[in-house]
């Protein structure tokens, strides 16, 4: 047996090469999610962290963030390989910084907003802009790259995802339902949705309940 097949076995399918890099995305994705929350300056930490480099005011919540990333990651691997017609849907409230973390990994960000570069300096303008004057709302806005829609209340991701599907047969939702918003009125009406899909006609949608512990470090 290769030593390619034997690490295959066992990282569970994947290969010890690609299951390393992914982790390594992830982790830089969860670095610059959390920059977003707290930093203002100082984005590398290359100096000693103090005070006046945190922000005043803290909006978004790093505990959701780390399971949209990681979520993230594995949809790309997965689109990437299949070639797949898929999108992605969070519910999680204040996920923001998790998804504009990714789009600036990509560089897609940079394209669209030069002066938000892919270094140091750009790293800086990335995080001081998240929930502050005259930078971006702490929702996943219309100003995101990618972004198609902003909610503004919990409970209507699952709704959403439905109805992207409906008519649409070649097409996947994977719909990231917070742990709050899955108590809501609305949530709970929407599981009953797949009784109107036809497999025929329409696409699949893929909840992912994500149970963060019910805990928040700002908000």
């Amino acid at each position: 047996m290769s030593e390619v097949a034997t690490q295959t076995e066992q990282t569970g399918g994947l290969a010890k090469e690609e299951l390393s890099r992914m982790d390594a995305y992830w982790r830089a994705a969860n670095y610059l999610s959390v920059g977003q929350i707290y930093l203002l300056d100082n984005p590398l930490l290359r100096q000693p962290l103090k005070p006046e480099h945190i922000k005043p005011r803290l909006l978004g919540h790093w505990g959701t963030a780390p399971g949209l990333n990681l979520i993230y990651v594995h949809l790309n691997r997965v689109i990437k390989k299949y070639d797949l017609d898929m999108i992605y849907v969070t519910g999680p409230g204040h996920g923001a910084p998790g998804l504009v973390a990714n789009v600036y990994l990509e560089g897609t960000y940079s394209e669209i907003y030069p002066h938000v570069s892919q270094d140091a300096d750009g790293m800086k303008r990335l995080f001081k802009q998240f929930s502050f004057p005259g930078g971006i709302p702490s929702h996943t806005a219309p100003e995101t790259p990618g972004s198609i829609h902003e909610g503004g209340e919990l409970g209507y991701s699952l709704s959403h995802a439905f109805g992207a599907v409906f008519d649409n047969p070649d097409l996947i939702v994977a719909c990231v339902v917070g742990d709050g918003e899955a108590e809501t009125g609305p949530l709970a009406t929407a599981w009953h949705s797949n009784k109107f899909l036809n497999p025929i006609s329409d696409g699949a949608v893929l909840p992912i309940l994500h149970l963060n512990g019910y805990k928040k470090l700002s908000g």
